[in-house]
């Protein structure tokens, strides 16, 4: 009972963001009637199956897969999920003209999972508006952790900020001194790790040499790498997508320039950044995880990726078992499921929320050791621990242990 739905040649304008923040009034009767009734819960997304960052669709496609199992051991205390999930391209115009479709037309219980930073905020005036949960936002802004202001959205993955500070801690740990060059992408994602970044180096972000931005359409980044090759540097920090990580890490190579790679966990797929760029080219590159790595051997006799191959092999057969996008699909699902079914048959908003909002070392199965999910009334940020990971030619493999505070000092010890 799921909907992916591809919508292509959508001419969508600033106008659709503008109608979402002027939302119509919906009747409190019809806000805890839509999207749950005796058999069925309707649950809403948006995602980019087309355009620049569609390589983050098997997120979505993932998290319907995951629906269908789930449809087929009897759904969420008796209820079957109808999983309605829609294109946007990753254009925020897009994604508020197809969220308010979900609610409006699909009346979904719910908004789960959508994918970006500029698309959530685009459709989070709406939806807070409306209270309709807007439930663990594929994005890691810290936006999405305000609970005063916005208490119907939650983000779900560790921050942009805290990544961005971690890579700062492992460069004065390991690399004092050292010249560093950052690239990145230019939007809010971007920003946010440079700035988590610059804020853990503190009087150190002098060693930042250079930095410069692309697109995140943009075909090539050639020229970017040639110019941060000749400043100098021998750090290398990257944030961008996964399609223009293979491009730098190719571009580097063919220059022979070979700078500590620092590549954002939004880019550390085997499948969508490294393979492409070649094993080779990637040889050595540091990223973070918090999610199991299904080609990492390590993981191959664990019951819970058992688990996650066989549900790949008949839900979502046509996935790559390499993309970690596939995993983070079926953890972020797994996690919803979890908080509907502690729900019971109270499936009103506001006790959605309430569950949302008070998870207390909860576990996904395929998130790695010692990470636990937990949340309060005045925490919305379910997951801050992350793990250094070295990439060594066919998987990457752990460097330490789970780091907890973004600011710890003890990488080097």
């Amino acid at each position: 009972m799921r909907t992916i739905r591809i919508k292509t040649n959508i001419f969508a304008t600033a106008l659709a963001i503008a109608a979402l923040c002027r939302p119509v009034p919906i009747a409190a009767d019809e806000i805890l009637a839509s999207g749950a009734g005796e058999t069925e819960i309707r649950i809403g997304n948006v995602m980019p199956y087309t355009g620049p960052l569609a390589a983050f669709g098997a997120i979505g496609r993932a998290e319907a897969a995951y629906f269908d199992m789930v449809n087929d051991n009897g759904g969420i205390n008796g209820r079957k999920v109808r999983f309605l999930s829609y294109d946007d391209s990753s254009d925020p115009g897009t994604a508020a003209e197809q969220t308010q479709k979900l609610i409006e037309t699909d009346k979904v219980l719910l908004m789960f999972g959508s994918f970006g930073t500029p698309s959530n905020l685009a459709t989070r005036p709406y939806l807070n508006e409306q209270k309709i949960p807007q439930l663990f936002v594929a994005s890691g802004s810290e936006q999405w952790a305000n609970p005063k202001r916005f208490p119907w959205t939650m983000g779900w993955q560790p921050t942009y900020r805290a990544e961005g500070r971690i890579y700062a801690n492992y460069i004065q740990a390991f690399y004092p001194e050292r010249k560093v060059a950052v690239l990145w992408q230019n939007d809010e994602f971007g920003r946010d790790l440079f700035v988590g970044l610059q804020q853990g180096l503190g009087d150190w972000a002098r060693m930042i040499v250079a930095d410069t931005t692309f697109e995140a359409s943009d075909r090539s980044v050639d020229a970017q790498i040639s110019n941060l090759k000749n400043s100098g540097a021998e750090i290398l920090v990257f944030d961008g997508s996964p399609a223009v990580a293979a491009q730098a890490l190719r571009r580097a190579s063919e220059l022979n320039w070979s700078p500590v790679w620092l590549l954002d966990n939004a880019s550390a797929s085997i499948a969508n950044a490294l393979r492409p760029a070649g094993l080779q080219n990637a040889l050595g590159v540091i990223s973070t995880s918090f999610l199991k790595d299904a080609s990492d051997p390590a993981w191959k006799d664990d019951p819970a990726m058992k688990a996650w191959s066989s549900f790949m092999d008949k839900y979502y057969p046509e996935g790559d078992k390499d993309d970690g996008n596939a995993v983070f699909g079926f953890a972020a699902a797994e996690t919803l499921f979890h908080v509907l079914k502690e729900c019971g048959d109270d499936l009103s908003r506001e006790n959605v929320m309430r569950h949302a909002a008070s998870l207390q070392g909860y576990r996904s199965s395929v998130v790695l050791p010692n990470i636990t999910l937990n949340t309060g009334p005045g925490d919305f940020h379910p997951i801050k621990q992350m793990r250094l990971v070295q990439f060594d030619g066919s998987t990457w493999q752990p460097i330490g242990d789970v780091i907890e505070a973004a600011f710890a000092d003890t990488l080097g010890k």
